[in-house]
């Protein structure tokens, strides 16, 4: 945390009670700049680990949203209790979750990175074999971005304030005398209930039915990830020793590729200011060109024939026309299959066998 600095400013006219006060802001602009930035590092930190796909990455990001949905419902949520009930509650539990859905694939590499040039190269990609395997790219993307949405609806049931001052301002005449029974004068008056604490059976009966739908989402949530997974490894083309290597390999070159990038960033501009101010001759760095560039940033589909873990591997591997630069061009390839089975990869790390 940097040193916080009083500073003193004398001008025409101004008193010691002025300049002790203009310290004191300045004072604490800087500590809660500091503190600021201390969360953003600590918020990073976490969609770091979630970019990454683990299951530890899934869990800090329902634990987070889980969080914030009670702080939310404690803080911002007041039911009208009039005829906008139904319309406040459901915006409270789904408008959220759409904000959550979107910002989770603002916040996704893998969707700017299946995005970027999309629209440029759209001839090579609209092609059926490039369609199918995009769409199960963006299934794989949409895995992590339904987490956050889908545990802040879990949550929101489960505490059931949102449902409750909800379904009190539905206009359903069945629904209505089933939650009242025979009360008289309960379904003209159930949109006041959520302010009325005298009614608590009626609301006891709407909180039931909103954990009971809570408890339906999350056991949903879990078989269907539980299917698809099976699914997956059951038509994984390798083995589950070599699924894992490559899921270290993608997570190491992710890491290194972030790493090799900043360092040769920093060198390029680190050279052109140091030739711009000195006006001297810039020295000779090698930067790969925009078609190396889209090589490696493509989609990469898994090949038993060559057997390449990702799109650097294989521009690596099999580029040619840096023979004589002195790049290695040992070739790995086997006489299996030479089917192409649907396991995506991105050069960022994460994959998925759909």
């Amino acid at each position: 945390m940097q040193e916080l600095v009083l500073v003193t400013v004398k001008y025409r006219g101004g008193s010691e009670t002025d300049q002790f006060s203009l310290s004191l802001s300045l004072s604490l602009s800087l500590c809660l700049s500091d503190t600021l930035q201390l969360q953003m590092d600590k918020f990073k930190t976490v969609l770091n680990i979630a970019n990454k796909q683990t299951n530890l990455g899934f869990g800090l990001v329902a634990l987070m949203t889980a969080g914030g949905e009670q702080i939310f419902s404690s803080v911002a949520f007041k039911c009208p209790c009039n005829e906008l009930n139904f319309l406040y509650g459901m915006v409270f539990l789904l408008v959220p979750a759409l904000a959550l859905l979107l910002l989770g694939y603002i916040l996704s590499k893998k969707m700017w990175r299946l995005l970027t040039g999309f629209w440029y190269n759209r001839a090579k990609k609209c092609a059926c074999k490039n369609l199918i395997a995009t769409f199960k790219a963006f299934l794989q993307i949409s895995s992590m971005a339904f987490v956050a949405p889908s545990t802040w609806i879990a949550v929101a049931l489960l505490h059931g304030n949102y449902y409750e001052c909800a379904m009190t301002g539905t206009t359903i005449n069945s629904y209505n005398q089933y939650v009242c029974k025979d009360k008289s004068d309960c379904a003209k008056n159930l949109h006041m209930f959520p302010c009325d604490k005298r009614n608590e059976e009626v609301l006891r009966i709407i909180r039931a039915q909103s954990q009971i739908l809570g408890w339906l989402v999350i056991s949903s949530i879990m078989l269907s990830s539980l299917l698809i997974i099976c699914w997956a490894r059951c038509n994984s083309p390798i083995s589950y020793q070599q699924l894992k290597f490559w899921m270290e390999y993608a997570e190491e070159e992710s890491a290194l590729m972030d790493k090799y990038t900043d360092k040769h960033a920093k060198d390029l501009a680190e050279r052109n200011l140091k030739s711009f101010f000195n006006q001297t001759v810039p020295e000779n760095i090698i930067t790969p060109s925009n078609k190396d560039w889209e090589k490696i940033s493509s989609l990469y589909r898994f090949s038993t024939k060559d057997h390449y873990y990702s799109t650097l591997h294989r521009y690596v591997e099999s580029n040619e026309d840096k023979t004589d630069e002195g790049i290695r061009m040992t070739s790995i390839r086997s006489n299996e299959s030479t089917d192409n089975p649907a396991v995506l990869h991105f050069v960022d790390g994460g994959m998925v066998s759909i």
